[in-house]
């Protein structure tokens, strides 16, 4: 999988690579034990800080997306979804729900709009059947 990154946007780099690498893992660009590059390399790739990167993995740590090993590095890690996690999804979910309607969006707008997102997620990934 390729990361890229957008200094012009608005939006965090360490965002940015944690949003590229969720994406990854849900099209199953990127599965369970992948290794994620070492922080200082992708850094040194970007030419941005290490800690930016560090910041983007340890956010996906919170998140039990990755496991951070001493010698083995960032490794993903796919787990079923708890309690509080499904309640945190709800309450992103709900804020973002709300700004469409605020524009003035419909529910069948709103509806497709996200049938369309979930059906590219939920596509196998290249190589798988």
């Amino acid at each position: 999988m390729r990361l890229t990154i957008d200094l012009t946007e608005e939006k965090p780099l360490y965002q940015q690579i944690r949003d590229q690498i969720v994406e990854g893992i849900a099209v199953g660009l990127l599965a369970e034990g992948t290794p994620l590059p070492p922080t200082r390399r992708l850094a040194a790739d970007f030419g941005i800080n290490f800690h930016t990167v560090n910041k983007a993995y340890e956010l996906l740590r919170r998140e039990g997306l990755v496991r951070l090993h001493r010698k083995r590095g960032a490794v993903v890690h796919v787990s079923a979804p708890d309690a509080a996690a499904w309640a945190d999804w709800e309450a992103r979910l709900r804020i973002l729900l709300a700004e469409a309607r605020a524009r003035g969006a419909t529910a069948e707008e709103i509806q497709e709009r996200c049938r369309r997102i979930l059906n590219v997620l939920m596509r196998p990934a290249a190589g798988e059947a």
